[in-house]
């Protein structure tokens, strides 16, 4: 995978996963969003650094915070962006993916955003494309490097070092792609502790997760930690009905006020989104002064500005 993402002269090419991308390569896409965040603050217009360029949202699974913010960075530095309409392209005539990304690589396309819920597709993209990036926006649960990169980047901006952090993440651990991107910059960044919980059902295999502590007390998991990051029950990959109902899942492994006291009294509370409140959040909690929900939310657009410039290779 490495050497798919990284080019001949050592530069980032496409975005899939941050396994194995490093602490030096996170820590620049970091700062060059912090210097992308900056400069728009600045001034409302801002760098027009993808002026002249095409960026393409392929989007085979609903989105609202990525597809958005994705498509808001990139007009925001200029760029021209189209939203591929997956309904009444030729794809649902039986033409395949590689052909259609060929066809807009053929209308000079130069970046495309891809989410699918097959694992392995934007790499597979990624494999066949000549001349334009392809950047992850989540397939499967395989990845979500962005959403990993906005986290840390939440994170970072309240806590410059990663080594003195505990680090929990709660819920639907086995469906999750953003737990594993997460888990990757973690590793990457030198948290000293990561822990995962959740019901027997939904939590990974060890092998992965083989430096993790992992726990089925969520009390226990809370407490002392730096961060939270809540994650939904992803019913819809789910095969089986692998939990009990919502009521006793909250009451089990649901952030409340009462519980989020066990953990250190600056603890971040976070979540990628879509929250279900009152299964996995409560909501005092989702809107409380130590959430910072709306934070990663903001944060994704410079992040995905800085990821959009680093593989186009504009400065």
């Amino acid at each position: 995978m490495t050497s798919l993402q990284i080019d001949a002269n050592g530069r980032l090419r496409h975005l899939i996963t941050l396994e194995g991308l490093g602490r030096e390569r996170i820590c620049a896409l970091l700062d060059r969003a912090v210097e992308l965040r900056d400069a728009f603050a600045m001034d409302a217009q801002g760098p027009q650094l993808l002026a002249g360029r095409t960026v393409v949202n392929l989007f085979f699974e609903t989105s609202t915070r990525t597809r958005s913010s994705f498509e808001l960075a990139a007009r925001r530095l200029g760029a021209t962006v189209l939203n591929f309409d997956i309904a009444s392209s030729s794809t649902s005539k039986g033409e395949s993916l590689e052909d259609t990304l060929a066809t807009l690589e053929a209308m000079q396309a130069d970046a495309f955003i891809v989410r699918h819920r097959e694992n392995g597709m934007p790499e597979r993209l990624a494999g066949f494309a000549k001349r334009a990036a392809i950047l992850n926006a989540g397939d499967g649960n395989h990845a979500h490097p962005t959403q990993g990169l906005l986290d840390a980047l939440t994170i970072r901006d309240r806590h410059a070092d990663f080594g003195a952090l505990t680090v929990t993440i709660c819920g639907d651990i086995r469906h999750s792609r953003v737990a594993r991107s997460d888990l990757h910059m973690l590793r990457a960044l030198g948290a000293a502790e990561i822990r995962l919980c959740g019901p027997a059902a939904l939590l990974p295999d060890a092998g992965a997760f083989s430096d993790c502590r992992i726990l089925e007390d969520f009390d226990e998991a809370v407490a002392g930690s730096d961060v939270l990051i809540m994650l939904r029950l992803q019913r819809e990959r789910m095969s089986e009905a692998l939990i009990g109902d919502e009521a006793d899942y909250f009451a089990r492994f649901g952030l409340t006020a009462q519980r989020l006291a066990r953990a250190r009294n600056s603890a971040l509370v976070m979540h990628p989104g879509p929250m279900n409140r009152g299964v996995e959040i409560a909501s005092e909690v989702a809107d409380g002064p130590q959430s910072m929900v709306l934070a990663q939310v903001a944060n994704g657009v410079p992040v995905r500005m800085a990821a959009l410039t680093t593989l186009l290779g504009v400065d």
